[in-house]
């Protein structure tokens, strides 16, 4: 508020002049493509928090600040919007387990398939938890189990190639991918909730167990491509 000097009784006081009203700032609108993304990010992380059955339009549409239609119109409904999430999360984690997997040895492959997956619970928790969480709205396609199918059939080809070196049977690689990649899975979603050890440890252990057999386990393994770095 601005002051202007007066003359009273030969005095002078300063007299108060009213400031100008503060203009309100304008609202940034966002694009289609921006408001898509935002919609996408919020519908993901209520997915995680709640599910798919107690998540509601009329959440995802408060928590954005826009109105219903704004959500129908993108996506077509709760379905289409958790879809769209699921389907991000997939390629994410298929993308991230794949590109890991650069070793030759199997037991580093092994080691590097589990750290990926460790690292995605670890830095996308709640893209995990929508995966982890079943839907009956979608197909065998398209939620976590068929990502692990994914990597369950990429960890075969490897154990089929190491089975034929050593004169086993190939065609029992099926079994024993399937049986590699639930066991990490599972524990990974154990390690959902507890976070301890640190996923460095909790891979050498799965490693541990699946490479040297309970008859052979170490006493406190380690992991080769962490030893290497």
């Amino acid at each position: 508020m601005a002051e202007a000097p007066s003359d009273e009784g030969g005095k002078r006081r300063r007299r108060t002049v009213p400031a100008a009203p503060a203009k309100p700032a304008s609202r940034v609108r966002m694009s289609a493509a921006q408001r898509r993304e935002q919609l996408i990010s919020i519908g993901r992380q209520i997915f995680a928090e709640r599910g798919f059955d107690a998540t509601s339009i009329e959440e995802v549409a408060s928590r954005a600040k826009v109105s219903k239609p704004v959500v129908y119109e993108h996506f077509g409904g709760k379905e289409g919007l958790y879809a769209v999430v699921v389907d991000r999360e997939v390629r994410s984690l298929l993308e991230r387990i794949t590109t890991a997997l650069t070793a030759g040895h199997p037991r580093e492959l092994l080691e590097q398939a589990a750290l990926a997956l460790l690292g995605y619970i670890e830095e996308e928790t709640s893209g995990f938890r929508v995966l982890v969480r079943e839907s009956p709205v979608l197909s065998a396609t398209g939620n976590f189990s068929s990502v692990m199918n994914d990597v369950a059939h990429q960890v075969e080809h490897i154990l089929g190639a190491e089975f034929s070196s050593r004169g086993y049977d190939p065609k029992l690689a099926e079994l024993y991918a399937q049986a590699l990649v639930g066991m990490v899975a599972l524990t990974g979603r154990w390690w959902l909730e507890v976070r301890k050890p640190r996923k460095e440890t909790v891979a050498a252990h799965l490693v541990n167990l699946s490479w040297n057999g309970l008859s052979h386990l170490e006493a406190k393994p380690g992991l080769i491509t962490v030893r290497g770095q």
